[in-house]
């Protein structure tokens, strides 16, 4: 019995691979870094579907495009083409560098796209961690995009996932607080260092600070943990300013997870998130 479940889900695996393309460290950059290359999954057979371009998270110090876990499967049996990008990395780059990567990487895509069979006027921009305050900020701060020749419009949707940053003033407040009445040492390397060490950058690499009417921002599905105090204070911070600029925002708190585990399940069948985030892109 245990030979016949094993070749089942051998059988399975193959007709998942079959099903999709896999085209890897696809390089957005020129001159390329070993850093600036993405993936893409896409359907056999792919035209003109809808994009989800996925940014992993790691404190913007780690992490890696491959971290992907169920979701390039379940966005391409939906009909989707499924990109995951890396980018340059703090220490050896700012958090500026950072940003201008990602945007050039969705440039990429923008320009590239429909060789894989995406849409290039259909594009989702997700992403987990520092990856949500990387995809927040450039689907709302439109400098970074349009530098790479993007306009907002073909951004349909922006996911941010259990993110701590999409207001860095209030964060660094909120964990230096912390730390100073507890009398703990404040950290060498936190999220003040991090983001340039002045007020001023801090407020610009916050996406709440660009929230406006009229630049078309698309619309958001904030997912958080929800009895993650600080993730769940910024996703509500952030919904609230976009709801007060008129913006459709959705803000998804998940019950009974953590930070790991609320992007590791996105794709499982009975995962609550999972069902807001495909609700969210309009499929089932």
């Amino acid at each position: 019995m245990k030979y016949l479940a094993g070749l089942l889900l051998a059988f399975v695996l193959l007709s998942d691979a079959l099903a999709q393309e896999i085209k890897r460290n696809i390089p957005y950059a020129d001159p390329t870094h070993e850093r600036q290359v993405l993936d893409v999954y896409s359907p056999t057979g792919a035209k003109n579907l809808p994009v989800v371009f996925w940014i992993h998270g790691g404190g913007w110090q780690a992490g890696d495009k491959s971290s992907v876990q169920l979701k390039p499967q379940v966005f391409v049996e939906k009909g989707f083409v499924f990109v995951s990008t890396n980018y340059r990395l703090l220490p050896n780059v700012d958090m500026d560098t950072i940003i201008r990567d990602v945007a050039k990487s969705l440039g990429w895509v923008h320009k590239h796209i429909a060789e894989h069979g995406g849409d290039p006027k259909r594009i989702f921009v997700m992403g987990h961690s520092a990856g949500a305050q990387l995809a927040a900020l450039v689907c709302i701060d439109d400098r970074y995009v349009k530098a790479e020749g993007v306009p907002f419009d073909v951004l349909k949707g922006c996911v941010p996932v259990d993110g701590d940053t999409y207001d860095v003033p209030a964060i660094i407040e909120t964990a230096e607080t912390r730390r100073r009445v507890h009398g703990q040492p404040q950290a060498k390397f936190g999220h003040r260092e991090k983001f340039g060490n002045t007020p001023e950058k801090h407020r610009d690499l916050s996406a709440v600070t660009h929230v406006a009417k009229g630049k078309n921002i698309p619309p958001f599905l904030v997912l958080h943990v929800a009895d993650h105090p600080d993730n769940a204070a910024q996703a509500q911070r952030l919904g609230a300013v976009l709801k007060e600029a008129g913006l459709p925002v959705t803000v998804f708190g998940a019950k009974e997870t953590n930070h790991t585990r609320i992007n590791e399940n996105l794709g499982q069948p009975d995962d609550p998130s999972t069902k807001a985030l495909l609700d969210f892109v309009g499929v089932k």
